[in-house]
């Protein structure tokens, strides 16, 4: 199957109705993660499959931070019109509830890029979450807080501060 691709002026204009919809700081940092990402992705010897070359394309908006501000947004927004173009249009909305959490542990280190391979490839092509892919994302998100102390905000958390 012969896979749609988009250029760096759309991915610009994504980004920028992005902002204008939810708000931030316009501009953009560098044009060549933005031209890289979206190149990269063309090349079968890099990312042979559909999954892995969305993986990148997501895990490189989200993490090289091409523009001032959105950047985790527009990596959600990217791999929906990448899922669009290329017929996929039917797991648009799961995909971007799903990464809606995940763009975030990304962004933070969390979730490393292999893992966000499992993730998507797993929303593409599985109805839910295989067993031990949620195991993954819950050892992942565990190492927030590796020694799993009992953190409870409640409504008087800013008590103690003092």
């Amino acid at each position: 199957m012969a896979l749609n691709f988009f250029t760096t002026e759309y991915a610009v204009k994504i980004h920028d109705k992005i902002l204008e919809i939810s708000g931030g700081r316009d501009g953009i940092i560098n044009y060549g993660n933005i031209d890289s990402s979206l190149t990269h992705i063309q090349n079968d010897d890099y990312y042979p499959t559909f999954e892995e070359k969305m993986t990148h394309l997501i895990f490189s908006f989200n993490k090289f931070h091409a523009f001032n501000d959105g950047n985790k947004r527009t990596s959600i927004a990217m791999g929906a019109f990448f899922l669009e173009i290329n017929g996929l249009d039917f797991f648009i909305d799961k995909f971007i509830i799903e990464m809606e959490n995940i763009a975030v542990t990304v962004a933070d280190n969390i979730i490393e890029k292999d893992l966000l391979l499992e993730i998507i490839t797993s929303i593409i092509n599985e109805e839910d979450y295989n067993e031990i892919l949620k195991l993954k994302i819950i050892n992942a998100l565990e190492q927030v807080n590796p020694d799993k102390e009992n953190i409870n905000l409640g409504t008087g958390f800013y008590r103690d501060l003092y």
